[in-house]
Parts: structure tokens; sequence; C-alpha cells
């Protein structure tokens, strides 16, 4: 595959001020959101706190109403049982959001530590001191330890999705499947409720294990970056509707983690564009990997916009991927016409594990 002529990489001075602007940036905006999450755990154990209460009334009243089952009609019987479950699942979901919050202000903790840790490297240029990888410049060390860092934290989620809202789900489908026994009234309604409440669940479920491949596709470790952008591609293809064309050549090879999720995450990301803002019908997506470099090619035929006007650097999303680009010692290139689509490539150096070196 030939590609054209790529304009020459930022100077690396340059570089190392959009790097700490952008940590700055980064650790205000973590800070903010670290204050906004205690509150809301704050607010929501208060929350809690009053639903148990209520749920305490309600099940006292549950158990009264069962010892006068043969005086008490049905009517109240059901309301009952309905005003129990109702409590009972409000409970569950605010426990649940807790669960979540928490998760999150972890999260954020970690990630604020790993950027002071990054901020303190960079203003006393320390980075070159420890665990410099021969043949790396320090630019690529630097990007290198920031993507790995998010990409932990992303890890970390990614389980943390799959051990707790879809074993909740599991969960919730054992919880109805018990509420059936409450339902001595109308037990032909109870159950058509319950199975459509299952077959929801079961959907949820699923959404939930897609939601898993977004944030973090697992097979990117086992496999590598083709066949999951082969999987990624054929998944999108199905849920928009977009023709979308893959097309690899040159050696196959495993590159670094960082290095094959930052390519992944740009292909995502201007896919993603596409889908959402260029009206495009057909996408071409072509990858030529070599000893020395991967070129990326990503085409479009939709609406395009002009460059001059809106500048070559485009949305936050492709303002981020030119960014780690040029950190990586790569290069960018952004070509777009209004009414003949947009084609955007780069092309970043090949630094191959050293499992398969």
């Amino acid at each position: 595959m030939t590609m054209p002529a790529m304009p020459q990489a930022q100077p690396e001075t340059s570089i190392w001020e959009t790097i700490k602007n952008e940590i700055r940036a980064e650790l205000e905006q973590s800070r903010r959101e670290l204050k906004e999450i205690s509150l809301m755990i704050e607010q929501s154990q208060l929350e809690v706190n009053k639903l148990q209460q209520r749920n305490a009334s309600i099940s006292a009243h549950l158990q009264q109403t069962q010892s006068q089952f043969d005086v008490v009609s049905k009517a109240d019987v059901r309301m009952a049982y309905d005003a129990a479950l109702d409590a009972q699942q409000r409970l569950f979901v605010m426990r649940g959001q807790i669960d979540k919050l928490q998760s999150d202000q972890a999260h954020i903790e970690r990630y604020l530590k790993i950027l002071e840790r990054v901020q303190q490297a960079l203003d006393s240029g320390g980075l070159g001191q420890d665990g410099m990888k021969p043949g790396l410049s320090m630019m690529a060390q630097t990007v290198e330890m920031i993507i790995q860092a998010q990409e932990a934290e992303r890890q970390k989620l990614a389980r943390q999705m799959h051990d707790g809202p879809a074993q909740a789900l599991s969960n919730f489908i054992l919880q109805c499947e018990i509420a059936m026994r409450l339902f001595d009234i109308d037990q032909g309604r109870a159950k058509e409720e319950l199975a459509s409440v299952k077959a929801a669940a079961a959907t949820t479920f699923q959404k939930v294990r897609d939601f898993i491949f977004d944030l973090r596709p697992m097979m990117l470790d086992d496999l590598g970056l083709a066949p999951t952008l082969n999987r990624y591609v054929e998944t999108l293809k199905d849920q928009i509707g977009m023709e979308i064309r893959l097309i690899s050549s040159g050696m196959e090879q495993r590159l670094e983690p960082y290095l094959e999720v930052m390519i992944f995450r740009a292909i995502q990301e201007l896919l993603g564009n596409a889908a959402r803002h260029s009206q495009a019908t057909q996408v071409k997506v072509q990858i030529d990997s070599s000893d020395t470099a991967v070129r990326v090619s990503v085409e479009d035929n939709g609406r395009g916009f002009d460059v001059e006007s809106v500048g070559d650097k485009g949305g936050m999303g492709l303002k981020v991927i030119r960014d780690r680009v040029e950190m990586l010692g790569g290069r960018i290139e952004v070509h777009s016409v209004i009414g003949q689509g947009t084609h955007i490539l780069f092309q970043v150096p090949a630094t191959k594990t050293s499992v398969f070196a």
C-alpha cells in the first residue's frame, strides 16, 4: 500500500509543553470529578438510610398482612407484596449506585496518584533516570507510561463491570424466580411478567458484555490488533448499518501493548466520528505494517468539512489522536473537502513486543 508523503514531526520541546499542559488540565478535571463523586456518595448514603427505614416499615406491614391472609382481600395482599418488592428494588438500585460511585472514586484516586507522579517527573526532568528501555526516546517512554497507566485503569474497570453489574443482573434473574412464589393470586399474569423481566435482564446482560468489549477488548491482549479490529468492525457494521472495509497488509507481527492500544483507540475514535458526524455510508480502513512503521488510513464518503476553517486538528477526539501520534514520534495528515468525504492518515514507529522479537 502506497501512503502519501507525511509532514515532519512536531519539535520535541513543543511536545513537552503540550504534555505538561494536558497533564495539568487532566489533574484539575480529575480533582473536580473526585469532589463531585464524594458529594454524590454522601447524598446517596443519606437516601439509602431513608430507604432502609421505609423498607423496615413496609416489611412489618407485609408480615401483618400475611398473618391475616384469610381476612385480608386479595387486592390488599397484592398491594402489600408490590410495595415490598418496590422498596427492595429501590434499595437494591441505590446500593448498587453507591458501589459504583465508590468504585469510580477509588479509580479516580488511583488515576490522580499516577498523574501526580507523571507531573512531578515532567517538572523535574527525571523521566530518564530509571526504567528507560534502550532504543526508545524519552518522549516515547513518557507516552508509553501515560497510555499504559490509562489502559491499566480501563482494564480494572472492565473487570469490575464484569464482576459487578453482570453478576448483579444474574442475581436479578434469580430474584425474579424467587418472586414468582409470592404471586398466589394471579399465577398466569405473574409468570408472564416475570418471564418478560427475565428476557429483559438477559438482553441487558448482553449489552453489558458489549460494553466491556468497547471499554477494554480482552482479545487485544490475547490475540493482538488485527483480530480485535476485525471483531470490532464486524460488530460496528451490525450496529450502525454502515459499510466498513478493513484491509491489512505488510508484516504480521505483535507490537508493544501500548502501541496496539493506541492504534486500536485511534481507529475506534475515527470510525465513531464517521458514524456520528460524517453521514457516511462507506468507510475504508487500511493498515500497513512494516519492520519500521505502522501506517493507518481511514477514508469515508461522508459530507466532509473545511479543514482550513476549523483547523486540521478538528474535534477533541482527533486532537487526542494527533497528540498521541506526535508524542510517539509519528506523523498525521487530515484531508477533507465539503461534500467529498474525509481522509485521515497517520504513521507511528513500529515497536515490536519482546515476546515476538
